[in-house]
This record gives C-alpha cells, sequence and structure tokens, in this order.
C-alpha cells in the first residue's frame, strides 16, 4: 500500500512519474480525510466529509490539471480548494435542508386538515309549519348549497313559485359561491407559500453567523413576513361561502331589511325555550 505524505511530497512523486493520476487522487481524498481538521471542517462528522470529498472529487482532478508551480505549494493550493468549496457544499446542503425542511413541516400541517365529512344520519324530526310563503323561500335561499333539484321541484309549489325561476335564483347563488371558493382556495395557496417563507427565513437565520449584518437583513424579512402572514390568515378567518343577506336580497330583488328582519323573526320563533323546574 502506498504510504500517506504529506500533499507536496505527494505532487512531486506524481510529476516524477512514482504515481499516476488517479493514485494521486485517491491519496488526496484520503489524506483530507484523515486530517479534516487541519482543513476547517471541525465540526464535521466522518460520514459528511466522505460525502462531501465525493462531490468534490472531480473538482481534485481538476485542480491537479490547473495547478502550477509558480510560488504558492500544492498543500496551500488543495487547501485553499478545500476551504472554499467546502463553504459552497455547506451552503448546498443548508439550503437543501431547508426546503426538504420547509416541505414536509407544510405537508404535515396539510394532512393533519385533511379530515373526511362525517356521514349525519338521516334524523325525522317533526318542525313546526311555518306559514308565511316568503319565510321558507328565504331560507331557502340561505341553504341553497344543501338543496337539492328534486327537493326544490317539491318545495316550489307550495311556495307558490315557478320551480324554473327558483332554480334559477339557487344557480345565481351558486356561481357567486363558486367565485368565492375560488378566492379561498387562491388565498389558501398563498398562505402556503407564505408559510414555506417564513419557515426558509427562519432556518436561514439559524445558520447565518450571529450578529452578522446578513443575519440582521434575514430577521427583518422574517418579522415582515410574518406579519404579511398574520394579516392573510385574517383575510381567510372573515371569508364566507355561505349565501349573505345582501346577495339573497339581490337575487330577490327586495330590501336588505327585510331579509334581516325576516330571518330574524324565524330565529326568535324557532328559538328553543328553557324547560322551567
Amino acid at each position: 500500500m502506498l504510504e500517506y505524505l504529506p500533499l507536496n511530497e505527494l505532487f512531486k512523486k506524481y510529476r516524477s512519474g512514482f504515481l499516476d493520476k488517479k493514485q494521486l487522487e485517491g491519496q488526496i481524498f484520503q489524506y483530507v480525510l484523515n486530517n479534516h481538521k487541519q482543513f476547517h471542517l471541525y465540526q464535521w462528522k466522518r460520514d459528511d466529509c466522505i460525502d462531501y470529498l465525493c462531490w468534490l472529487y472531480p473538482r481534485i482532478s481538476k485542480a491537479i490539471d490547473k495547478y502550477k508551480d509558480i510560488g504558492t505549494s500544492f498543500d496551500a493550493y488543495i487547501g485553499a480548494l478545500v476551504y472554499y468549496s467546502s463553504r459552497e457544499y455547506h451552503f448546498r446542503e443548508t439550503e437543501h435542508s431547508i426546503s426538504e425542511h420547509s416541505w414536509w413541516k407544510e405537508k404535515a400541517n396539510e394532512l393533519s386538515v385533511r379530515n373526511t365529512e362525517p356521514d349525519y344520519p338521516e334524523q325525522k324530526t317533526a318542525y313546526k309549519p311555518v306559514s308565511n310563503p316568503q319565510q321558507i323561500l328565504i331560507l331557502l335561499l340561505k341553504s341553497y348549497h344543501f338543496v337539492s333539484d328534486d327537493f326544490i321541484s317539491r318545495v316550489a309549489p307550495a311556495i307558490k313559485i315557478e320551480t324554473d325561476k327558483l332554480k334559477d335564483m339557487m344557480n345565481e347563488l351558486r356561481v357567486l359561491r363558486t367565485d368565492k371558493e375560488e378566492q379561498i382556495h387562491g388565498l389558501k395557496e398563498r398562505i402556503h407559500c407564505q408559510f414555506y417563507r417564513c419557515i426558509s427565513f427562519e432556518r436561514r437565520m439559524l445558520a447565518a453567523p450571529d450578529g452578522s449584518m446578513f443575519q440582521k437583513k434575514i430577521s427583518d424579512r422574517l418579522n415582515r413576513a410574518r406579519i404579511r402572514l398574520e394579516s392573510m390568515r385574517k383575510r381567510l378567518s372573515i371569508m364566507r361561502l355561505d349565501a349573505t343577506n345582501r346577495q339573497i336580497a339581490k337575487v330577490l330583488g327586495i330590501p336588505k331589511g327585510t331579509v334581516d328582519s325576516t330571518l330574524y323573526a324565524v330565529k326568535i320563533k324557532y328559538k328553543p325555550k328553557d324547560k322551567e323546574c
């Protein structure tokens, strides 16, 4: 087996023909691995060093071809190559780790909120009849998302309205809901991206040197990103999919106050009363 010599001596042997290029590359690989602290790789584990050197190996081959003895020793030449390339490798690995961590964290949050809607058993409840057709109509429009076309065709004659006209009212509200769903979906996508951005800034700030200008810059960007994320979440919390009283009033062509008072009267009428002791 070849003896592991300092890099200057190894290069002399290579030039003298005692070592071929592949042997020199292997000797450099092993020398850096065995003396990683000498190359300022203090906190690196052996497996990390091996991964890094495997990534560096093609550059070692090119560095041997480009080296010219013009005052700088081969030791210093390889030392500079390892020093600067290790910083590049660490930066790339940090970026990859940030992206992977952020993606999985966001994916975990997304999966945690995916719950299938439970099946509600059909219940036969005796409701008090509402004699006012307008009340029934407004209640139908208020719960349009849960009303089937079959039910519409059966209830339309009872409130003395044409079935097609009632369906048109329902469809108008469904179109508004579709537009709102697209807005909410788009906002959720932007929130996910902003959440990912905040995680990325956090990881970069932790990786930056303490007290450096880069850390301060990333900290400022993180604060702005968090403020924007909170603002987007507040906007999402107030967005509604159900039909508003204003939308129902527009569909019926009546004042909004009429819809408000009608729904309030129904609410009071059917509000459960406390049982007397």
